[in-house]
């Protein structure tokens, strides 16, 4: 009974202990109002109540939420009112609040800062790790006006500068003075340009070549847009002080860390809890993030014809897409098939031994043609030696010569052959065509491959100063030693290296294709994305593909069928095969032919226009012709004939030889490229798994080593681990579709280039492959 009644007595004291939690009204002191920073202050005082509910009930009355839209009168008025009413604690946020509470000599209530210290106009000491002042300390981050311009310089080189503030800032803040000091001696001038909203900027722009946000933390993404396109429109630099965020809206760069803003609401909230806890303000330590990051976007830059340099790479987060805004074109795979088969140099040049090869057609058929020749002939003779009529002393005298053959069995031969050589020409020529694609297909995804490896690249470099910074706040937590620190400042360094080596691959990859486009090499040009079963890849059907070469009663079928394909489609067979016809006609012609005699008219037409001198007669003698055929056998040549058969018997051996193996490798290659395409296909839902698997990993080992549960080794091997897994995956569907298109130049038949009533017919034929042959 009595353990019963201590028990309740317990209980009741427990319930009248949990009823006095004692009650801390919050109020703010905010620089302006927006529907996104809303959206923050209520995420704020979730995490705020989250924190610390189970030790004070905490209160944020909307009417001591002060807003005073960057007026810094308004906003010492709105702090009065503060300290007036019942608030306890005090959370001051913005450039407004923060010159407003950095100008108070002491604290009356809690106070609690949060915003950005200007390195260059603070009062604060910023190598305390406390306040040490009485009710008050911060949570700030750094911005400096000297660093931002310098870097902005050195990005730009501008002349003339303008810096965009907030109104109500400034009016309170000696601009003229510490801008001027900053850019004394640099050869620039600048320009302050006060707003209250963006369009006081856009106004404000003009004459200027650069332009520095020094305020615009509470701008709307969508301002930020409208100012990014009109400054990429009229050819501004930007450099911001607000987030990275805004960078990848399209302003060019800022020097501002990309901080989580949950860690920092978690910062305040526990500092929050540590007060209510009996820890005063003045002792907790100060939070000041002096890391300083340039970001700058990959796209805005390009589009202004900044240069990136090569040394920017290490100490630069780039955002933005990975592809060329200057680009006069961009091409999908169908467009560089296209336009290489119109302007390829190669292509060109022998689409040329193609006409030669008709020229030689026409020339052998020539040997049919009449062979007409008209000749003049003056004539002296000595006067001693004249003689009436047969050799006058002056004569003028015409002649007309015709030879036609009329049947030859060697002008029937080179014809025959020839032709045959002019099929086996344009054969050669198909097959030139087809090697175009695939070289065309090469360098189109070796492209989109090179693309994906710059974004890759630029990831992991990202995720090494990531894990450089885990490295060093575990050194100063005393959980690792300096050489973790070291070797991830290593890493750092080849994986810029590698950064580099991956944008010039790129680069080359693009002139490859100008080359092959006969483009100027300059051409600026960028790749359009290739997606399974998008766009012109629709024709391939991976899931289908990949259900017959999964099914072993299919796939062999499919295997023999394609082979079969690839021999009726072959241009190197049909261009042997012709090749074979021309040189059994030569050796029928040394054969048998030989016997057969060649027939030929011949005629002369003879006129004597005029005799004079000696030996001359009057009148002139008339005109005189004679017509004859002319029938020739030969006898003996020399053994020609024999050894020419017997040429032609060892080109027709070999050329026999020739198609066996070329119908060999066609065996071999199809079947080689069908186990090519089916790992590719087997690649592609792989490499999805293993990057998932690869990428959880990485996180799990990130956390273990900020931890110090695990060593620096495992943490490397994580992060390489899940580098390989991307490219694996990255390059996985455009290997597929490139040894698709290898399959294809093998087969002797391209699906892009084909419309879809060809390809279902080349599906039905399949169809009926299979009914045919295997039951």
């Amino acid at each position: 009974m009595r353990k019963h009644l201590v028990f309740i007595l317990f209980l009741v004291s427990f319930c009248c202990w949990s009823q006095t939690k004692k009650a801390y009204t919050i109020g703010m002191l905010v620089d302006i109002s927006t529907s996104e920073t809303e959206v923050l202050l209520e995420r704020l005082k979730n995490e705020v109540s989250s924190v610390v509910g189970e030790d004070a009930e905490i209160i944020f009355p909307e009417e001591y939420r002060m807003i005073h839209n960057y007026d810094v009168n308004l906003a010492r008025k709105n702090y009065q009112s503060l300290i007036n009413s019942d608030v306890d604690i005090i959370i001051a946020i913005g450039s407004a609040s923060n010159i407003v509470i950095q100008g108070q000599t002491s604290h009356a209530k809690p106070t609690i800062l949060f915003g950005s210290i200007n390195t260059d106009m603070t009062t604060l000491d910023l190598e305390k790790r406390t306040s040490g002042i009485e009710n008050f300390t911060y949570l700030m981050g750094v911005q400096s006006f000297s660093q931002d311009l310098e870097t902005l310089k050195e990005l730009s080189d501008f002349s003339s500068v303008g810096v965009a503030i907030e109104s109500g800032i400034a009016a309170v803040l000696p601009l003229d003075t510490t801008l001027g000091d900053i850019l004394k001696g640099t050869g620039t001038s600048f320009k302050i340009i006060p707003f209250e909203n963006v369009e006081d900027i856009v106004s404000g722009i003009e004459n200027l070549d650069a332009l520095y946000l020094a305020g615009g933390f509470f701008l709307t993404n969508e301002e930020i847009k409208m100012l990014s396109n009109v400054l990429i429109e009229k050819g501004i630099p930007s450099f911001t002080s607000t987030a990275p965020e805004d960078v990848g809206l399209g302003l060019m760069a800022t020097n501002s860390g990309d901080d989580n803003v949950n860690q920092i609401f978690r910062r305040i909230a526990l500092t929050i809890e540590a007060y209510v806890n009996g820890n005063p303000l003045s002792e907790q330590n100060v939070f000041i993030d002096f890391e300083q990051r340039l970001t700058a976007n990959f796209n805005t830059m390009q589009k202004l014809g900044i240069p990136i340099r090569y040394s920017l790479i290490e100490r630069t987060d780039f955002v933005g897409e990975f592809k060329n805004p200057l680009s006069e074109k961009t091409y999908s795979l169908l467009d560089i098939l296209n336009e290489n088969f119109e302007r390829n140099l190669s292509l060109q040049s022998q689409q040329k031994d193609v006409e030669l090869s008709q020229q030689d057609v026409k020339t052998a058929k020539s040997n049919y043609y009449p062979d007409i020749t008209a000749n003049a002939t003056f004539t002296n003779v000595d006067d001693r030696v004249a003689v009436a009529p047969i050799s006058p002393e002056f004569s003028t005298d015409g002649n007309i010569q015709l030879n036609q053959t009329i049947y030859s069995e060697a002008a029937n031969a080179n014809i025959t052959v020839q032709k045959n050589l002019q099929k086996a020409q344009e054969a050669n020529f198909n097959a030139a065509q087809l090697d175009a694609i695939l070289e065309a297909s090469n360098l189109y995804f070796n492209a989109l491959v090179s693309k994906v490896n710059v974004k890759i690249q630029n990831q992991n470099l990202q995720l090494t100063k990531e894990n450089l910074k885990l490295a060093k706040q575990n050194y100063e937590a005393g959980q690792s030693g300096k050489s973790d620190m070291l070797r991830f400042q290593s890493q750092m360094a080849q994986n810029t290296q590698t950064m580099i080596e991956a944008i010039n691959q790129l680069d080359q990859a693009l002139i490859g294709i100008n080359q092959l486009l006969n483009n100027p090499i300059d051409f600026e040009l960028d790749v359009e994305d290739a997606l399974l079963g998008e766009g012109v890849f629709e024709a391939y059907n991976y899931n289908q593909l990949a259900e017959i070469l999964d099914n072993p009663l299919l796939k062999d079928p499919f295997v023999a069928f394609l082979i079969e394909e690839a021999k009726n489609n072959s241009p190197e067979l049909v261009s042997l095969d012709h090749n074979l016809k021309a040189v059994e006609r030569n050796f029928r012609l040394n054969s048998f032919g030989r016997l057969i005699p060649t027939v030929a008219l011949q005629g002369n037409y003879n006129q004597n226009f005029n005799q004079w001198g000696v030996g001359s007669i009057d009148p002139d003698p008339a005109n005189n012709y004679n017509v004859g055929v002319n029938l020739s056998l030969p006898i003996f040549n020399q053994f020609r004939n024999n050894i020419n058969k017997q040429t032609a018997k060892i080109q027709q051996d070999q050329l026999e030889i020739n198609i066996q193996n070329t119908e060999l490798a066609i065996e071999s290659n199809v079947s080689v490229g069908v186990l090519n395409v089916f790992n590719q296909i087997s690649n592609i839902r792989l490499s999805e798994v293993s990057v998932n698997a690869a990428e959880e990993a990485l996180e799990l080992v990130q956390t273990s080593y900020s931890e110090g549960a695990v060593s620096i080794i495992q943490l490397i091997d994580a992060q390489n681990n899940y580098l390989q897994a991307q490219l694996a995956q990255a390059s996985a569907t455009y290997n597929f579709l490139l040894n698709a298109i290898q399959l294809e130049r093998f087969m002797g038949y391209n699906f892009l280039l084909h419309t879809e009533e060809e390809n279902n017919a080349f599906k039905q034929r399949f169809a009926e492959f299979l009914d045919a042959n295997f039951d």
